[in-house]
């Protein structure tokens, strides 16, 4: 039997400064031993368990598509012992990685139907893996409009610049970027994410909106999607700031007879509207 707490070897071939500050980097993966790259099948929203030897292991989103079969890639920001020490890692350097774990966005539930997705700060790394999953050209059929709104907190912040210039080029989707304040040079709108969501007023109908980002800015998001129309089956949300082990056995992330590690992070509005409140 394979053991569940023991990470396959990935080693690190790429690190992408994100953000001016350079606390959010790219990770670029490659596993050391083919079958275990060949066996890792992910869907986007799905997370993995990162270890740095003699540091521990945290839980992290996967940024990169599925589609993308040559290396995975994880968004890391600085926060904790981990964080630090991937991030005083370089390139060539040997990581764990556990995985994949959770339920990931329901991709069969979205086919055929228009997808907002709405990000805010350092949250956009699953949501970036979905609007990739999408946009790519063997995809990109099964799904109607698609309509991608990203805020940050300045132009310094925003992640993945170079698929967001690409993505605005495009015809066939959306691409609306909001900053919270007005910043010299910006030609971008400027507001927090719920007021741009209102502005922009994505079409509820035949439509699926999948949101992700700091708790405030889902807060003040969830009213406005109401009042747009979108039901609570029809909202999904990532609570993946919830998870622990990854696996189920910490017991962490469990609201009520869930386990956000397990049946998450990805639930709809109706469901979490079922479960216990917290206090």
């Amino acid at each position: 039997m394979i053991n569940p707490y023991v990470p396959n070897i990935a080693i690190i071939r790429k690190i992408i400064s994100e953000n001016e500050v350079n606390d959010i980097k790219t990770f670029d993966l490659e596993f050391e031993k083919p079958n275990v790259a060949k066996n890792f099948k992910y869907k986007p929203g799905q997370f993995a368990e990162l270890s740095f030897f003699g540091a521990g292991e945290c839980p992290i989103g996967i940024a990169s598509s599925p589609m993308n079969e040559d290396f995975i890639q994880f968004t890391i920001k600085k926060i904790g012992v981990v964080t630090t020490a991937l991030h005083n890692s370089k390139e060539g350097d040997r990581i764990g990685v556990r995985g994949p774990y959770g339920n990931g966005w329901p991709i069969e539930t979205m086919e055929g139907h228009n997808i907002v997705i709405i990000g805010g700060g350092f949250a956009f790394t699953t949501l970036r893996s979905l609007a990739k999953y999408i946009l790519h050209e063997n995809n990109r059929d099964r799904f109607k409009k698609l309509t991608i709104i990203y805020g940050a907190r300045e132009p310094g912040e925003i992640l993945y610049k170079h698929d967001l210039e690409i993505w605005k080029k495009r015809n066939d989707l959306n691409t609306v970027l909001t900053i919270d304040q007005e910043f010299e040079g910006w030609k971008g709108q400027v507001g927090y994410v719920p007021t741009i969501l209102k502005q922009v007023a994505p079409s509820s109908k035949d439509a699926f909106a999948a949101i992700c980002g700091p708790p405030i800015m889902i807060k003040f998001s969830m009213p406005v999607l109401t009042e747009l129309g979108f039901t609570p089956d029809k909202v999904l949300l990532s609570l993946e700031m919830r998870m622990k082990c990854g696996i189920g056995k910490c017991g962490r992330c469990n609201i009520g007879n869930k386990f956000v590690c397990k049946d998450g992070p990805v639930f709809t509005q109706k469901e979490l509207q079922e479960m216990p409140k917290e206090h």
